[in-house]
């Protein structure tokens, strides 16, 4: 035998035109499996939600009975739905206290978030920056409605109860502490150089605060500023708790109405939970990529 037939007989032998390599054929299991994963978590996710728009067009004996049938379907659940609530009070009244409440709230987190990443305490040491942190975070710990008696009082005490500010001030003390995480979070690994050339440009602390660094967190704010609003929107316990004025009813109020002491009214119920999601559904259709962005920001540096 000849060296060059040796050198042929230890080449390895083309693959057959229908063979698939092992690697391309892993990865493309993989793929299928991420996929499959995917689809099956988006349906568990949509599945509450298209069986309430079901719900929403059957009547109480149809949903008690068969709840799944798609036959006999009627609006009239959104009739009475529609004449029963009053939804552009109810739509007036949640966005008065989503506005309030989540611009002062980002307000006081921005400021707070900002001492506590850039400015120096006297004491020279970063404990006390530390401290007040963790403080702040603590509220993130705390389940929020342990504090919804104490909340009460204070509203009785200050004669705040039955009033928006009944509602504004909690809401503002619930979004702060995870505002704080966020923005300190994105302000740590914010570029120091942007601000270093700003005060050699002669910017003083709050002119660098507000018009240098704050234009450049834009899609952080607007992320919190979407959740927080969401938070106001679906809000219900510190709503039917601080609030006893028909005039004051908000959205997540207006869909309790149809739950008396002895029956409920499923199909009503169901059709005013569909009004109060679809606002919501637009919102996140429209700012998905801002929440996506803010969610990301300062996860690369």
């Amino acid at each position: 035998m000849s060296i060059d037939s040796e050198v042929k007989m230890s080449l390895p032998s083309p693959p057959a035109p229908g063979d698939t390599p092992p690697a391309p054929r892993r990865r493309r299991r993989g793929r299928i499996i991420v996929s499959a994963t995917a689809y099956l978590i988006t349906f568990v996710i949509l599945f509450p939600l298209l069986w309430i728009a079901l719900l929403s067009f059957r009547t109480n004996d149809t949903i008690l009975n068969h709840p799944f049938s798609l036959t006999h379907l009627t609006t009239a659940n959104y009739a009475q739905a529609l004449q029963t609530l009053n939804l552009l009070v109810m739509y007036r009244n949640t966005l008065i206290l989503a506005v309030v409440s989540v611009t002062i709230g980002l307000v006081i987190s921005y400021l707070a978030a900002f001492a506590l990443t850039r400015m120096v305490f006297r004491s020279g040491r970063r404990r006390t920056q530390n401290t007040l942190r963790f403080y702040f975070l603590t509220g993130l710990a705390v389940p929020v409605y342990v504090l919804l008696f104490p909340v009460y009082r204070l509203d009785i005490t200050f004669g705040l109860f039955g009033t928006y500010f009944a509602l504004i001030l909690p809401y503002i003390a619930v979004t702060i502490p995870f505002n704080i995480l966020l923005l300190t979070g994105f302000l740590r690994d914010f570029p120091e150089e942007i601000e270093q050339a700003a005060v050699m440009d002669g910017a003083g602390l709050w002119r660098m605060a507000w018009k240098v660094v704050f234009p450049l967190m834009r899609p952080v704010v607007a992320t919190l500023a979407i959740l927080n609003v969401i938070y106001v929107w679906n809000e219900f316990p510190f709503a039917v708790t601080l609030i006893n004025d028909p005039g004051l009813t908000t959205v997540s109020l207006g869909v309790s109405q149809f739950q008396g002491v002895y029956s409920v009214d499923y199909g009503a119920m169901m059709a005013s939970a569909v009004l109060v999601l679809l606002p919501q559904l637009a919102i996140y259709a429209a700012f998905q990529k801002q929440v996506i962005a803010g969610m990301t920001a300062g996860a690369v540096r």
